[in-house]
C-alpha cells in the first residue's frame, strides 16, 4: 500500500505482486467504494497474477481533488500510475460498476496499454436501460457507505442476489475493512461520469472482452450487459446467478471465470 501523485492527482494504491508470468490486472472499483472492498476477489484470484487497485480522488484513502475530474482526464492518470509502478507493457483491466465506465474509456483511450478487458455489473453510462427510480434514489448519496445499518436495510433492494436473503452480507462487504473519504468525493465521482456514454464507441473497443452480469442486479438490468456484449466486437457474455455485489460476495465462484478468460490463448 502506498500513496503516489501522478498528473496532479494523489491516489492511494495497493499492489499484490505476482510471479511475473501473467500481465498485471488493474481493478477499477465501483462508486464510493475504497480498494479494500475488492479484497475477497483479489484473494480468490490466481496468486501468480499481479493485481493493482487504487482509490479514485476523494474516495477511500485518496484525498479529494482541488478541481473535479472526468473519465477522460482520469484514464491518463491511471496510465501514469502504472508506469510509476514499473508496469510499462500491456495490462489487463477489470472494471466493476462505475469502474466499468472508466475501464471502457481506458480501453479506447489507451488501446495499446490494455490487453484484455473485463466488464462486471456495468453498462454504457448515461445511455443505458436504467434501474428503477427506487433503486436510483439510493444511489444519489454515499449514505450506504457510511451507515452500516442503512446499508443492511436497503441491501436486498439495490444489490439483489444472495444479499436479498442475507442483507448483513452486503453491510460486511462494504464496511468490514473499508476506508471512507470525504463525502464530496462521492459526488465528484458521480459528476465525473454524468453525461458520459460508451454506446457511440463500443465498436472501437477492440480488446477481447468478458462481460459479467448477474441475473438479479437491480442497479444494472441484464439487458445492459447484452448491449455491451453485442456492441463490442470481441466480447462474450457470462451471465451468473447473483446480484450487483457478486464479484465480492461470490468471489470464489467468479474469480476462476476471470482467471480462465485472462489466461485463454489469443
Amino acid at each position: 500500500m502506498r500513496t503516489l501523485t501522478v498528473g496532479g492527482r494523489t491516489l492511494r494504491v495497493a499492489e499484490r505482486r505476482g510471479d511475473g508470468s501473467a500481465p498485471p490486472l488493474v481493478l477499477m472499483n465501483g462508486i464510493g467504494a475504497s480498494l479494500e472492498v475488492l479484497q475477497p476477489f483479489v484473494d480468490a484470484l490466481d496468486p501468480r497474477r499481479t493485481v493493482v487497485r487504487f482509490d479514485v480522488p476523494g474516495v477511500g484513502g485518496s484525498p479529494a481533488p482541488v478541481v473535479p475530474y472526468v473519465l477522460a482526464t482520469l484514464t491518463p492518470v491511471v496510465s501514469g500510475l502504472l508506469r510509476r509502478l514499473g508496469h510499462d507493457g500491456p495490462v489487463d483491466v477489470l472494471g466493476l460498476s462505475w469502474g466499468g465506465g472508466l475501464a471502457q474509456h481506458f480501453a479506447v483511450q489507451h488501446r495499446r496499454r490494455c490487453r484484455r478487458l473485463v466488464l462486471a455489473a456495468t453498462g454504457t453510462g448515461s445511455l443505458m436501460v436504467p434501474a428503477s427510480p427506487r433503486v436510483l434514489s439510493h444511489m444519489l448519496t454515499p449514505r450506504r457507505h457510511r451507515d452500516p445499518a442503512y446499508a443492511e436495510r436497503i441491501a436486498g433492494t439495490i444489490y439483489g442476489g444472495s444479499v436479498r436473503t442475507d442483507p448483513a452480507r452486503a453491510a460486511r462487504a462494504l464496511h468490514a475493512e473499508t476506508r471512507l473519504g470525504p463525502q464530496r468525493g462521492y459526488y465528484y465521482q458521480l459528476a465525473a461520469s454524468a453525461g458520459w456514454s460508451s454506446l457511440p464507441f463500443l465498436s472501437l473497443i477492440r480488446q477481447p472482452t468478458l462481460v459479467l452480469c448477474g441475473d438479479d442486479d437491480p442497479i444494472i438490468p441484464t439487458v445492459n450487459a447484452r448491449i455491451l456484449a453485442r456492441g463490442i466486437p470481441r466480447a462474450r457474455l457470462h451471465l451468473y446467478a447473483g446480484g450487483h455485489l457478486a464479484l465480492v460476495t461470490e468471489a470464489a465462484e467468479l474469480a476462476p471465470v476471470v482467471d480462465a478468460f485472462l489466461d485463454a490463448p489469443d
